[in-house]
């Protein structure tokens, strides 16, 4: 629906869609409250739920990209990035200790107390004390219909190549992690010193990586050449990680994989992030941000397929029919996981 929220974006208040979409996604929290109270929430209203919180945050986000370039600087862009960056990492760190602490202490109930607050102090936050200006937008603009502004993004892209192989390569990088994130629990878990523990420890890896490699984006001078920055971080994360995990039997080494694969992403998103507020005209970045989604993230859930399907229907059954003592055997191991090793290695 992406492509379809960016006109939207384009056409309405920013703040308005905002506030509207986080009320809604609000309503569906407190629908989970309700329904538990009745002792009546069952998985498919979950699934609705979910459903309606992911289409509200679709609108959401171009309406807050744009909203974004109006209110900050153009020398600032780089540097808030990172923060947000660093944010979102933060967020991802912290967010499941917070869940889990208050679930002991309160049960469910405190969770959900905890959502509709938190939602309270953003809501009154943006609509009380954060002003964001209106783009420029000429009389044609406004008069252009639905169809002609969902249309508008797909024809900027088409126009400008340069941004549209961007998105194009990180789609492939997105196919690329998606599917190393479904291979890495096939990975770690089956082998023999992996485990639960320590899959939660490598994963935590990658979360303190992206928060310092967010503070690194804060940092780092304005570079001389953005999209080679681009290349070159994704290069280095995506090689490095898979090729020391590929190879190795440690876990220290799957820790300093993930480390090397992930510190740089935030240098990769901020550079990006630039590229496309400096590049797009403000009145027709909602729309093209929401074709970006599009083009950027579909190969998400395909690489989260392909890379599960590989695991079991491939590789593992491959290295499986291998003897003990072949060639793959000493460079991927033995046993359950080696297949996902192999798997890894088809991805460097």
């Amino acid at each position: 629906m992406s492509i379809f929220a960016g006109a939207l974006s384009d056409r309405w208040n920013k703040k308005i869609i905002m506030l509207v979409c986080d009320t809604l996604a609000a309503c569906s929290t407190a629908a989970v409250f309700l329904l538990l109270k009745e002792n009546l929430l069952a998985p498919v209203h979950l699934y609705l739920l979910n459903a309606v919180n992911g289409f509200m945050n679709t609108v959401q986000q171009p309406a807050s990209d744009v909203a974004m370039t109006l209110i900050i600087p153009k020398k600032y862009y780089q540097k808030t990035s990172g923060l947000r960056s660093f944010s979102q990492s933060l967020v991802t760190i912290l967010h499941p200790v917070f869940a889990a602490s208050l679930f002991a202490l309160f049960g469910i109930e405190g969770v959900i107390y905890t959502d509709l607050t938190t939602f309270a102090l953003a809501f009154f936050t943006l609509l009380l004390f954060i002003s964001i200006p209106k783009p420029e937008t000429g009389d044609e603009k406004q008069k252009e219909s639905l169809t002609s502004s969902i249309s508008g993004g797909l024809s900027y892209l088409k126009e400008n190549p340069m941004i549209l192989m961007l998105i194009l390569f990180l789609a492939g990088v997105n196919l690329i992690a998606s599917a190393f994130d479904a291979v890495l629990p096939a990975y770690v878990l089956p082998r023999r010193n992996g485990g639960e523990a320590i899959l939660g420890i490598v994963t935590s890896c990658a979360g303190i990586a992206t928060l310092s490699g967010s503070l690194i984006a804060f940092l780092a001078p304005v570079p001389k050449n953005r999209i080679r920055i681009i290349y070159i971080t994704m290069l280095i994360s995506l090689s490095t990680e898979n090729f020391l995990l590929a190879f190795s039997r440690n876990p220290i080494f799957w820790c300093i994989g993930q480390i090397v694969g992930w510190l740089l992403v935030p240098l990769m998103n901020t550079n990006l992030d630039v590229i496309l507020r400096t590049t797009i005209p403000v009145e027709m970045q909602g729309r093209v941000y929401s074709c970006r989604n599009t083009l950027q993230f579909f190969t998400i859930p395909i690489g989260f397929y392909l890379g599960g399907w590989m695991v079991d229907e491939v590789c593992e059954p491959f290295m499986a029919q291998g003897s003990a003592g072949g060639y793959l055997a000493i460079l991927f191991g033995t046993g359950k996981g080696s297949g996902a090793a192999l798997m890894l290695f088809f991805s460097v």
